[in-house]
């Protein structure tokens, strides 16, 4: 395990996989996930299990990752960003409170390079592509394709980004 002094005081990792040079900022929650070399995790940032992020990422503070999520390398997440794992969330179940067992945990994905702008909500299910960028506030609620920059709610796409930047 390799954290900041300030994570190890300040932070919750129980079970955590951490790649080399991870820096983990205070009040950190992760639990049963993998976080890989190089990538930074903001203040009040809550990591779930099963939850993997790649390398040479920026995850930026008050962001939730929830299990389901996968993150490839080199991607950015700005503040706030909430990702969703449950298509039809419900607090009960036949009357009684849910449990793991009543629900199924859908998979999101987002793919190498790209960029997720603060307070956007990423729907389960869907697959953010390489190099795409989202912007800030969005709700994602379908996959975006590769090198695509979407917006609004829910996120349209808006232009193919240049060549260069893809």
């Amino acid at each position: 395990m390799s954290a900041t002094p300030a994570a190890a005081s300040n932070s919750v990792l129980v079970n955590v996989q951490l790649g080399a040079n991870v820096r983990i900022f205070n009040f950190v929650n992760a639990y049963g996930c993998t976080i890989g070399d190089n990538t930074k995790v903001g203040t009040f940032v809550e990591i779930q299990k099963n939850a993997r992020i790649g390398r040479n990422c920026k995850i930026s503070s008050h962001s939730f990752i929830c299990e389901g999520v996968e993150i490839e390398d080199d991607v950015f997440v700005g503040h706030n960003v909430t990702f969703i794992n449950d298509r039809f969330p419900r607090a009960t179940a036949s009357g009684r409170l849910q449990t793991e067992a009543d629900w199924k945990c859908e998979t999101t994905r987002v793919l190498r390079g790209a960029s997720i702008g603060s307070s956007a909500t990423i729907l389960c299910g869907v697959t953010i592509g390489a190099g795409a960028v989202v912007g800030a506030g969005s709700v994602v609620t379908k996959d975006v394709p590769p090198g695509a920059v979407v917006a609004g709610n829910p996120a349209r796409v808006l232009r193919k980004k240049a060549p260069d930047l893809a």
